[in-house]
């Protein structure tokens, strides 16, 4: 037996290889298959399976071009509908791969196609269960993403019976292996690690140690975050199906001239986004320029923020072109048109016109702040973030919301406006779209409420309706 976890930071996403005898089963797999079929090929194994726990709402699944490479089913749980060839198993149907036995355990509560995989041993004993949202390490998957007409109540009501009736009666020992870690917005608290057994989730679950289904559906309803505007868009590609990478990738690779980058961007005729890290792009960008880099949450990001209906052009730190489509296109967008040759150094030699960020230092910030009537604070963090302390008077304005032009339209031309998240890798997205809006007159905190906090003098606020 040989299991792999295949975890992606940016996306807090574990696939997963499992190997017996020659035979191969992926779970969960990523848009990018590549690590997949290399893994299979060097263990001289065969793609069996492809196994799915839900539709993801958070990337969008490699199911279809494995299945494609490898002639391997796309294997889901009951209830499922799709508008493409699966394998839609019963639950407890089991499947041998090699001399193990995998069983599907249909576990709805986060969606109504949830399951979970239940790997047994040659001798049948249970081993690991692979589940997907179900069950994560400290949390378990939300239940207020859409599902046909249940509410989200009705989903944590489905949930609890799950848990209690498919996954509480396995053994202490048997080691659980979620779809996501710390970071995914799929869960509202998820704990650090990527894997852990049932007898310590037992003990350290809040949603396991729930006295009663009442208790539970309130432990899990409450406090969450509103999802990610990208989740619905996610889930129905991975339902209803996708272009191949393949394609994505040839037209998303092509390499522009400045003739033709500038051709594409004219009138606003396709977005530019720039993938450099915060501090280049901040430095000197081609005006109009989106920043998300590619040294944070990127794909989350580019998700929540860019339309799916827009074509884009990429400005990437050179040999980061590759990267930039494929961390876009596992999130599903699919209309990238090419990047400029050369990234911006082709654009700064051309002697076209630069934009920049002017970003200053906590320290900076707390010697204007007292003197400037026209300074504005703008806090870009999450409105729990911002509730549990910030500078008195700030507007807390979340990254997500800057979508809305409408957001911005408090700020007069003269008002003098200090943006900043926790660290400074969300305010130079911040930044960025208020200068796409024609709001300029602004400064960049660049370390951000970390070093913000630490400031001596400084009037720091709560907001302890939101915490409790």
């Amino acid at each position: 037996m040989y299991i792999q976890q295949l975890y992606t930071g940016c996306l807090s996403e574990a696939a997963y290889y499992i190997e017996s005898e020659g035979e191969a089963a992926i779970i969960d797999p990523l848009r990018d298959i590549e690590e997949y079929l290399v893994l299979a090929r060097e263990r001289k194994a065969t793609i069996k399976y492809i196994f799915e726990t839900h539709f993801h709402a958070d990337f969008v699944s490699g199911h279809l071009d494995l299945a494609q490479a490898s002639g391997a089913p796309i294997v889901y749980g009951p209830e499922t509908e799709t508008s493409f060839p699966i394998y839609r198993a019963k639950d407890g149907e089991i499947f041998k791969l090699g001399n193990l036995t995998i069983e599907v355990l249909h576990t709805p509560g986060h969606t109504i196609e949830s399951s979970c995989y239940l790997l047994r041993e040659a001798n049948g004993n249970p081993y690991a269960i692979f589940t997907g949202d179900t069950l994560f390490v400290g949390d378990v998957g939300r239940p207020d993403l859409s599902s046909g007409n249940l509410t989200q109540d009705e989903l944590a009501s489905m949930l609890y019976d799950s848990l209690q009736k498919k996954i509480a009666p396995l053994p202490d020992h048997i080691v659980i292996y979620p779809a996501h870690g710390a970071g995914s917005s799929c869960g509202k608290n998820i704990g650090p690690d990527t894997y852990s057994t049932l007898g310590e989730e037992r003990k350290n679950n809040y949603a396991l140690l729930a006295g009663s289904k009442e208790e539970f559906i309130k432990a899990v309803t409450e406090g969450l975050n509103t999802p990610p505007n990208y989740f619905a868009v996610n889930a129905r590609i991975n339902k209803e199906g996708y272009e191949s990478l393949d394609e994505v990738m040839e037209n998303g690779l092509k390499p522009l001239s400045l003739e033709e980058f500038k051709k594409r961007i004219k009138d606003g005729d396709a977005i530019c986004l720039d993938t450099r890290v915060s501090t280049e792009f901040s430095n000197g960008f081609v005006p109009g320029s989106i920043s998300i880099g590619l040294d944070g949450r990127f794909a989350e990001w580019a998700g929540s923020l860019l339309p799916f209906d827009k074509p884009f052009v990429l400005v990437t730190e050179p040999g980061k072109e590759k990267e930039s489509v494929v961390r876009l296109a596992r999130v599903g967008f699919a209309q990238m048109c090419g990047y400029l040759k050369g990234g911006f150094e082709t654009w700064k030699n051309s002697g076209e016109p630069i934009d920049l960020i002017v970003s200053i230092d906590a320290d900076e910030f707390a010697m204007d702040l007292p003197f400037d009537p026209k300074l504005k604070v703008v806090d870009v963090r999450r409105e729990a973030e911002f509730a549990d302390g910030h500078v008195a008077g700030a507007f807390n304005i979340p990254l997500e919301t800057l979508t809305d032009p409408g957001m911005m339209a408090d700020f007069d031309d003269s008002d003098n406006i200090y943006v900043h998240c926790a660290g400074g890798y969300r305010s130079i997205i911040a930044s960025s779209l208020f200068k796409r809006q024609g709001i300029h007159n602004l400064h960049n905190i660049a370390s951000g409420w970390d070093e913000i906090k630490k400031l001596n003098g400084l009037e720091i606020a709560r907001d302890n309706s939101v915490l409790n």
